[in-house]
């Protein structure tokens, strides 16, 4: 995939529920479903105000999927697992301080100001895999906590056609910023663990 960086928009023109899912994959997660005013850093920021009092625990979410672990996990670690379920443009080099780089784009190109970077913290093959935050794309509102955020995605078979992924986000901290980012992490890995239980799943009854 080309490198050559192109003029972009910033997030705030293009939508920012566009990012929310890899980032939260995780990452993670394909955007929270919000309005346009809501997808503006300006609506960001009073959607996912800071509470009172600092929430620092991890944000987690759980979900069955109506596949095989084999196939969820290639869901998840594969370039071409992802741009089946959740972005256009995407590549995963599963290995100690590999990139997940993804585009939600599809006129954008991986490595433009638009392309989102996760590092592979750890990964147990099939059972579980840690990612953290490397490079934010262009016009983020929340640059400064997002490199401090890690999410560890697990695994586990419930029988040969169903498995239970687990999503963990955290590295929180009681700063406006933080709080406000995890608010926005909230909606966007549940948003995120729907989409792919609907990518395996279309009409779940």
């Amino acid at each position: 995939m080309s490198n050559n960086a192109s003029p972009r928009q910033p997030l705030g023109r293009l939508g920012l529920a566009r990012f929310a899912p890899a980032l939260a994959l995780a990452l993670l997660g394909i955007g929270s479903p919000c309005s346009a005013q809501d997808a503006s850093p300006a609506g960001a920021r009073a959607a996912a105000s800071a509470p009172a009092s600092p929430k620092l625990e991890p944000v987690v979410h759980v979900g069955r999927i109506k596949a095989p672990l084999s196939a969820v996990w290639a869901a998840y670690t594969t370039g071409e697992g992802l741009r089946r379920w959740m972005v256009p443009h995407a590549e995963f080099d599963l290995r100690l301080g590999g990139l997940m780089r993804t585009h939600y784009s599809p006129q954008g190109q991986l490595g433009d100001p638009g392309t989102i970077e996760n590092k592979v913290l750890a990964y147990e093959p099939e059972r579980m895999v840690t990612l953290q935050i490397h490079r934010v794309p262009q016009g983020f509102p929340f640059p400064n906590a997002g490199p401090r955020m890690w999410t560890v995605i697990s695994f586990a078979p419930i029988d040969a056609q169903t498995t239970e992924v687990r999503t963990a986000s955290q590295g929180w901290d009681a700063s406006e910023e933080s709080q406000r980012m995890r608010g926005f992490f909230e909606r966007g890995n549940a948003f995120t663990m729907t989409a792919l239980q609907r990518h395996f799943d279309p009409a779940p009854k």
